[in-house]
């Protein structure tokens, strides 16, 4: 029986996640740079709009050049896209003086957070006390939230971090707004023991839980969707880091999950026969992907 036969005999169901795809914020910050793009050859992007080479692709065909912050310079009387993921004041600063438009589509969380960290940080200096920031370092939206308090922030990746944190004076800690809850959590319990053990007051530490909620949620609906299916196929671009997150909440309750950028990377070894198949992805991750990708599958 040759390759032909057994693809057509594997008899696989497919199901694609309703609650995956792009999230309000990136969603938001397409439509306006589609928009745009109806009436204008040419728009600059700060940075990657998502981390996913297949939307980008598609962007760039509608007129999307994707810049960093040394080439600012050389844009001269330019559109400047902000991306979701949001900048520092000082990007702003820069642009102003090169004489640059801004379309500024920093995801609304995101402002809302960018405020938090300002407003919080006046209140803790006057104690002199610190602000850590759950999150990776040098991510866009990190680098945006570490700016509102021109650098004075510590970054917090995971509990190795804290060993730098005197916790005998007041703390208050903010998070990235796609990390998993989690890890939040358990950073959260081990902040609180190394201030009792240090001899701090736990009065003196806030924790603000950050994380978007339309994130957040898609952790536990993640583990209830993996559970469903016998293969799932996650569906994200190589530099998200919600995507690698997710991922691994997909693999912690299904170990037949596999990460794929496109649809080439699919491998048929992995399905057997009678398959139950699960497709979802990143917040960054388009659901017109997701449909092609389940597309390809239903062809087996």
């Amino acid at each position: 029986m040759d390759r032909e036969d057994n693809i057509a005999k594997m008899g696989l169901t497919v199901e694609v996640d309703s609650k995956s795809g792009f999230c309000y914020g990136v969603i938001k910050a397409i439509k306006e740079a589609e928009n745009f793009l109806k009436s204008n050859e040419k728009i600059y992007s700060l940075g990657a709009i998502v981390h996913n080479n297949t939307e980008l692709s598609r962007l760039k065909e509608l007129g999307m050049e994707v810049v960093d912050h040394t080439m600012i310079d050389n844009l001269k009387s330019s559109v400047l896209f902000i991306r979701a993921h949001g900048e520092p004041p000082a990007t702003y600063e820069l642009a102003a003086q090169k004489g640059l438009n801004i379309m500024d589509c920093t995801c609304p969380v995101v402002l809302k957070l960018q405020e938090r960290i300002r407003t919080g940080y006046k209140e803790i200096k006057k104690v002199g006390g610190t602000i850590l920031i759950f999150g990776k370092r040098g991510h866009a939206e990190v680098n945006g939230l570490v700016g509102q308090v021109n650098g004075d922030a510590i970054v917090v990746e995971d509990e190795k971090d804290l060993s730098i944190v005197n916790f005998k004076n007041p703390v208050m800690i903010f998070s990235q707004t796609t990390k998993d809850p989690g890890e939040y959590s358990e950073l959260i319990f081990s902040i609180k023991r190394r201030i009792v053990e240090q001899g701090g007051s736990l009065e003196r530490f806030t924790s603000h839980n950050t994380i978007c909620r339309q994130v957040s949620s898609r952790h536990p609906h993640l583990k209830l969707f993996s559970t469903k299916h016998s293969v799932i196929i996650f569906v994200s671009g190589r530099e998200s880091s919600n995507g690698k997150v997710l991922y691994e909440t997909c693999l912690s309750v299904n170990p037949r999950s596999f990460k794929i950028e496109s649809i080439s990377d699919i491998e048929l070894s992995w399905f057997s026969p009678g398959d139950s198949v699960g497709i979802c992805g990143a917040t960054s991750t388009p659901m017109w992907q997701l449909e092609e990708v389940a597309k390809k599958i239903r062809e087996f």
